[in-house]
């Protein structure tokens, strides 16, 4: 089976749609599908319900989709570096489900590993409990929480064999395993191409029996969210 398509476009055009659950991997700017975004964009689907860490920087990662109103929520944990994110959210614009970094994480693994739910100390007491079940175990509550399993997964990795096994960089791992696990289908996007049987069987950070369709960008910008520099002394 051949997963290697020739662009982003081509490995979207015939699974996304109008109304979809999609995960997408990154942290911040760092990590994320940059092609498969653009791509995303372009195709010109709406109403998607996105679940990222956060939603990248008004002008690049997911904040291209906010830009074009493709987004009706955002299933995220940190949400403070996107203007435009923020204004849509306080005009009622956007739908946000505001989850914990690691609840979010636990959702993914567990939508991956087919665990419909779970319990949690994390949010208790807050908003986050807020109309969800609450159950006590050993003298603490715990809240219960949802897996997700989105109908589609937008992930990078560093490198992929030919059969879709892929090897991350990195702290660009993050977010990505856990959402090409979770998703009914995912599509990556690598910065090497290599032979099935190159990547050393420990070296194998994910195995191909969860990527479907494979797109090389060797090219990535990779932009830097925030740049602080000092003067070295001599």
């Amino acid at each position: 089976m051949n997963k290697i398509f020739p662009s982003a476009a081509e490995a979207l055009k015939d699974i996304v749609a109008d109304g979809q659950l999609m995960a997408v991997g990154g942290f911040g700017l760092c990590g994320i599908p940059e092609a498969l975004i653009a791509a995303l964009r372009d195709t010109g689907v709406k109403n998607l319900t996105l679940i990222s860490n956060n939603a990248g920087v008004d002008d690049f990662g997911l904040g291209l989709l906010l830009q074009t109103r493709q987004v009706k929520k955002m299933i995220s944990s940190y949400v403070g570096e996107n203007k435009e994110f923020e204004r849509q959210y306080l005009a009622g614009e956007l739908e946000l489900d505001f989850t914990p970094q690691g609840t979010l994480a636990e959702k993914l693994r567990a939508g991956g590993a087919g665990i419909p739910a779970f319990f949690t100390k994390t949010g208790v007491g807050t908003i986050v409990a807020d109309g969800k079940e609450l159950r006590d175990f050993d003298g603490e509550t715990y809240v219960m929480e949802r897996s997700l399993v989105p109908d589609v997964a937008l992930v990078k990795a560093d490198v992929a064999d030919r059969s879709g096994n892929l090897r991350f960089n990195l702290t660009a791992r993050n977010f990505n395993p856990a959402a090409a696990m979770a998703g009914k289908i995912c599509v990556v996007e690598v910065e090497r191409i290599v032979a099935t049987g190159e990547l050393a069987p420990d070296g194998i950070h994910l195995p191909g029996i969860y990527v479907h369709r494979i797109v090389h960008n060797p090219s990535p910008e990779k932009r830097i969210e925030k740049l602080t520099t000092r003067d070295r002394k001599v």
